[in-house]
């Protein structure tokens, strides 16, 4: 028994001790000659008369034979506070009517602590983690409510105006005020995640502008094709702006008269970091010798410095078939059909 690394009992059918392990006597801190031969429970002045003890000798252990992992919780007199696991098994023999009673302990006070202290953490990161998703609710539903305002303010300004072009301006940055409710919009949605589904997203932008800006009468048709790739919410709200400023170029000038089968196209595709966007049209095209500019003020300010903080590059390809301006951060070929 002095080999047996936990403490060990042997208990006889009355739960005398018959002999107990090294390791029980510095364990609990008891004196052999304390210990054999008298009842358990009667041990270091009735330290050990424990009921879940009591539960488990007297009336588990009669039925079952054996028992694992029973925890018992019990504040020693000698060693304080502690949380042991009782293993138990009754010995039969052959040739004898007596039994005896083999009962182990495993000290997991340490453990348990541990354990506790673990599960406060959890607790209290689930609470803030709670807390810190109300915040953001809170915020989303400000920014919307904040985008809404700004939109309808300048909505409302382009009415009132008398200058065409001071209206056209304001309805331009209407339009962006709109691509950045899109996407955020699109991020409440999507329970906030940071990685939002890019087609989507520029599916719901684009039918927002075809709506505000595509009269009945006008046969225009904006059209998306995108993968299932993902980008970041910044990454989203950069190509989001992009998008918006070729799309509104687009739909004012590609098209000076009605014309069948006008087309203006948004491709993107993606391979793992990479990415290519495309905005293509079939109209007019853009006479490209003159200066490079694709739109014209700050449409032209925004798209540039958008492709800069994206870290990529813009080609511009135009003809008397119509307008494409690809945005790229990849080395792939496009596979996406074009407007023109």
């Amino acid at each position: 028994m002095n080999t047996i690394h936990e403490p060990l009992l042997v208990l006889d059918a009355r739960f005398n001790v018959v002999g107990a392990s090294r390791s029980f006597y510095e364990t609990f801190k008891v004196d052999p000659a304390q210990t054999q031969g008298r009842l358990l429970y009667s041990l270091g002045d009735g330290q050990w008369d424990i009921p879940a003890l009591r539960l488990l000798l007297e009336t588990i252990i009669p039925e079952h034979t054996a028992m694992d992992g029973f925890e018992v919780i019990h504040d020693f007199p000698t060693i304080g506070p502690r949380t042991m696991l009782l293993n138990a098994r009754k010995v039969l023999y052959e040739t004898s009517s007596d039994i005896a009673i083999l009962l182990a302990f495993t000290d997991v006070t340490d453990r348990r602590a541990l354990e506790q202290a673990r599960d406060v953490r959890y607790e209290r990161a689930e609470e803030l983690l709670r807390q810190k998703q109300i915040l953001l609710q809170e915020m989303e539903h400000r920014v919307a409510n904040s985008l809404q305002i700004i939109a309808s303010i300048l909505m409302l300004k382009a009415r009132l105006v008398t200058s065409e072009e001071t209206r056209r301006h304001l309805r331009d940055a209407h339009q962006r005020v709109m691509s950045v409710a899109s996407v955020q919009s699109h991020l409440h949605a999507s329970d906030g995640v940071e990685q939002i589904e890019v087609g989507s997203y520029l599916v719901k932008l684009c039918d927002s502008l075809a709506a505000s800006m595509i009269g009945e009468s006008q046969p225009i048709v904006l059209q998306v094709m995108a993968d299932e790739g993902m980008a970041g919410s910044a990454q989203a709200v950069s190509m989001g702006l992009i998008v918006t400023e070729l799309v509104i170029n687009a739909l004012k000038y590609a098209f000076p008269v009605d014309k069948a089968g006008s087309l203006v196209m948004v491709t993107y595709e993606s391979k793992g970091e990479d990415w290519k966007l495309i905005v293509s049209d079939n109209g007019v095209g853009k006479d490209l010798s003159a200066a490079s500019e694709i739109v014209g003020g700050l449409g032209t300010v925004i798209v540039q410095a958008l492709v800069k903080q994206l870290g990529a590059k813009m080609e511009v390809v135009s003809s008397p078939a119509g307008l494409s301006v690809a945005i790229t951060r990849a080395s792939f070929a496009s596979n996406m059909p074009q407007a023109a």
